[in-house]
C-alpha cells in the first residue's frame, strides 16, 4: 500500500530526492524511480511516443525513438522492454530537485546522474530534445 502511495506522490517543488531509474517511456519522461516517483525531465521537450509534437511545446527533429533511446543511455543501460512498451533500465541512483507537478502523477525534476551529470543538459547535448524555455528559465549546463 505504501508503495502505491509513493508512486502517485508528487514531490514538492524545491525538495531534493533520490531516483534510481527502472523504466523510461519517452525522451522527456516519465522515468520511473525505484523509490516511487515518476519523473518528467525538467526544461526539455521531446516528441511524444507516437512521434507527434504537442502544439504548445517545442518540436525537435529527432524521432521519439531516438530521444527515448538517448534518455535510456543518459540514465542507465537498457535491460529489456515491458509489455506496455516501457524500456526497462538499470541505472545508478540520481539526485534530483523537484520543480513541482508535471501533469498527472509526475514530478518535474532537475536530476544529476553519476553516469552523465545534469540529465537535462545531457539530453539537450544529445540533440534529440529541445530546450523548453518556459520551464528551462535560468538553468545552466
Amino acid at each position: 500500500m505504501l508503495l502505491i502511495l509513493l508512486a502517485a506522490q508528487i514531490i514538492p517543488a524545491g525538495e531534493i530526492f533520490r531516483c534510481t531509474p527502472t523504466r523510461v517511456w519517452d525522451g522527456d519522461g516519465p522515468v520511473w524511480c525505484a523509490e516511487g516517483p515518476r519523473l518528467r525531465i525538467a526544461g526539455i521537450a521531446a516528441r511524444e511516443a507516437n512521434g507527434t509534437c504537442r502544439s504548445n511545446q517545442p518540436c525537435p527533429s529527432a524521432t521519439a525513438e531516438q530521444a527515448r533511446d538517448a534518455l535510456v543511455a543518459v540514465v542507465g543501460t537498457r535491460r529489456g522492454v515491458a509489455r506496455e512498451g516501457h524500456i526497462l533500465v538499470n541505472g545508478p541512483t540520481m539526485t534530483c530537485r523537484s520543480d513541482g507537478g508535471a501533469r498527472g502523477s509526475r514530478t518535474a525534476a532537475w536530476c544529476t546522474s553519476p553516469r552523465s551529470g545534469d540529465v537535462s543538459c545531457a539530453m539537450v547535448q544529445s540533440r534529440t530534445v529541445l530546450v523548453w524555455q518556459r520551464y528551462w528559465r535560468d538553468h545552466r549546463c
